[in-house]
């Protein structure tokens, strides 16, 4: 069950494969409002198609420029040559750092009344170095709330342009591009000094890159010193948008911890990115690596494992982050430093990161600016899964960890903001612990035949009609209400359960017996109707997935709990033949008997199941469908095995 609120990740095996990456968000961004204050008509190839994006293509709109799709990831863009023709305007730009800041440097110099804000998150980072430098040449702007941070106003003002314009670089490299991009509008020279350490270089390289490639060259020296002439950027007819860097790094650490070879194609060798140098750190933690023009390719060491290192990740803070989880497989301590940025992007990523990466079992220092990751012995998978922050690149980054266990990752859907498919991209080159699901009404054997293929296989086992009846038993221990929904639902989401072949083992102590007590199994139907518990228990359900594999028995195994199972099993037998072998089951344990109220409970219980509103019982699409009225439990277990077999191939 993946829905907006998480995502069940599975434990990975090996990752291998070709990931065609979408196009860069900073370039696809840039590419966009440049083309808008361009002369001529320009077509951008590959455009990210992200709500960053979008949020620029809006206020691009509203601001009176042309921008419209012309085929699959191609935008044609209606330059207008500097002057935007809309001077009155109210943009929401959500939680688009690059848009936000540029814009703001643009229409400070377009004479006209606008608004800028955007999600809370965007309200607190700061753009008080950007505004400074601004007003300093003249333009008004005003904040609407807390000095320093947007919403922003801006009024229309007079320009005074050229001079020497100073802005500091140690906040956010976003600001210096803003004020670059926007100062060709003027028609006048103007020297731009930084001030303070500049930050996140590569991603400037970008801006200088491109604003070659819409007709203004920068002159610079060193990093202090930026001389941007007054000419009118020019279209070049078409351009093509490389792809992202920054989420190639989450599919190479991939590569480098689940095997590989795995290969991003869209940046390669001869990439503007900054971020495509991930690779190089990738590389001195031992993986092995390979490129061409527009590929990079990674793969696990030769011998032995990945080792920890010591980053500056001044250069690549974006993908800086996916070394902190990457860490996690790494023998040693890894220790990223010059990261300060990180706490004013969509979160305070500093923060976010060590506190993650702390449930999954590492011991992590934080300092002001930098973070030292000590991977555990083994991975934690945490029962309230990994928080994301609404951020994109926590989500993608923390994916990762899946690689050593099953993984739910909180809100996933933030990942729109730049990798709206990643992960589906993610699933189809991982190869997760393979599932044998059995299915199959009351008395069907699913629960024997399940438990002796998993013994077989040498798998773990899962007893799934076990586990509801497990919680109403832990709750009433614990002396927790069976109507206490939170409560029952942070019990169920740490139940320590082992299930063997005859045995039922909680917190190491059989109960096979206790939970078939009547009482237990009332309140197993109350604790089954509240939706925390049933979200916690299915992912203490698909906990139990973990390497070699897992032999899993219900009646929504392979529908619900593990869609992907390699191999889905449907068991069957006439009411009669079930009604007997309950009927044997209660005689060889001493308990009288009588088949005649046996068959009709069967019956009543068959149609109550199948008209169940959450996950009826039903044979699941693709599933094997075996009668096991007149087969013994040795050729059921011997059928099974044979699908199995044949779908591992």
């Amino acid at each position: 069950m993946d829905t907006s609120e998480f995502i069940d990740l599975p434990e990975v095996v090996s990752a291998r494969g070709c990931v065609h990456l979408p196009g860069s968000k900073s370039i696809s961004n840039r590419a966009l409002l440049l083309a808008a204050l361009s002369e001529g008509t320009s077509e951008i190839r590959g455009l990210l198609a992200s709500d960053d994006t979008a949020r620029m293509r809006e206020a691009l709109c509203r601001l009176g420029v042309d921008v419209a799709p012309a085929g699959h990831d191609v935008w044609r863009v209606r330059g207008v040559g500097g002057a935007l023709p809309i001077r009155r305007a109210d943009l929401f730009l959500g939680n688009a750092g690059t848009a936000f800041r540029s814009l703001t440097a643009v229409l400070a110099l377009a004479g006209g009344d606008y608004r800028l804000s955007g999600v809370p998150r965007m309200h607190e980072r700061p753009i008080g170095d950007l505004v400074d430098a601004l007003r300093r040449i003249g333009a008004d702007i005003a904040y609407e709330a807390r000095e320093g941070y947007p919403p922003l106003c801006i009024r229309p003002a007079t320009i005074r342009p050229g001079g020497v314009l100073r802005v500091r670089g140690e906040v956010s490299s976003q600001f210096l591009s803003g004020l670059l991009m926007a100062l060709p509008t003027t028609g006048a020279k103007t020297v731009v000094e930084v001030t303070g350490e500049l930050i996140s270089r590569p991603y400037v390289e970008i801006t200088l890159s491109m604003m070659a490639r819409f007709g203004v060259r920068v002159e610079r020296d060193g990093w202090r010193r930026f001389v941007v002439p007054g000419d009118a950027y020019r279209s070049p007819g078409v351009f093509a948008v490389e792809g992202d860097a920054s989420s190639a790094s989450y599919f190479l650490a991939l590569g480098a911890i689940g095997g590989g070879p795995l290969r991003v194609a869209g940046v390669g060798r001869d990439s503007v990115q900054g971020d495509a140098r991930f690779a190089e750190a990738l590389e001195r933690m031992g993986a092995r690596i390979a490129m061409g023009p527009d590929w990079i390719e990674a793969g696990a060491p030769e011998d032995g494992g990945l080792r920890g290192i010591e980053l500056d990740g001044n250069d690549i803070p974006d993908a800086a982050m996916t070394l902190a989880t990457t860490a996690l497989f790494a023998t040693g301590p890894t220790t990223l430093t010059n990261i300060a940025s990180w706490r004013v992007k969509e979160t305070d990523r500093l923060a976010a990161m060590a506190t993650e990466l702390e449930k999954l079992g590492a011991a992590v220092e934080e300092g002001a600016d930098y973070l030292r990751i000590t991977p555990p012995a083994e991975l934690v998978s945490p029962p309230q899964g990994v928080d994301t922050y609404h951020d994109h690149r926590v989500a993608m980054s923390f994916s990762l960890a899946a690689r050593g266990v099953p993984l739910r990752i909180n809100d996933p859907d933030c990942v729109a903001k730049t990798f709206p498919g990643y992960f589906a991209r993610f699933a189809e080159v991982t190869r997760a612990v393979p599932v044998i699901a059995v299915d199959g009404p009351s008395a069907s054997g699913k629960g024997t035949i399940a438990a002796r293929v998993a013994a077989a296989l040498g798998w773990r086992y899962l007893d799934s009609g076990a586990i509801y009846r497990l919680a109403a038993l832990a709750a009433r221990r614990a002396g927790i209400p069976w109507d206490d929904e939170a409560g029952v639902a942070k019990i169920a989401a740490e139940l320590d359960i082992e299930f063997g072949e005859a045995s039922i083992l909680l917190a190491g102590e059989e109960v096979d017996e206790a939970i078939r007590a009547e009482d237990i199994s009332a309140g197993a139907s109350r604790v089954a109707a509240l939706p925390a518990v049933r979200r916690a228990l299915l992912f203490r359900q698909r906990l139990f997935r973990r390497a070699p594999g897992l032999v899993a028995d219900g009646r929504d195994m392979g529908s619900v709990v593990f869609p992907d199972a390699q191999t889905r099993v449907f068991l069957t037998a006439s009411v009669e033949v079930r009604a007997q072998r309950r009927y044997k089951q209660l005689i060889d344990k001493g308990i009288a008997a009588n088949i005649t109220p046996l068959l009709l409970d069967l019956r009543e219980r068959d149609l109550r199941d199948s008209q169940r509103s959450v996950a009826p019982l039903r044979q699941s699409e693709g599933a094997h469908l075996l009668d096991t009225s007149n087969l013994s439990i040795g050729e059921t277990v011997a059928q099974v095995l044979a699908w199995s077999k044949g779908a591992s191939g």
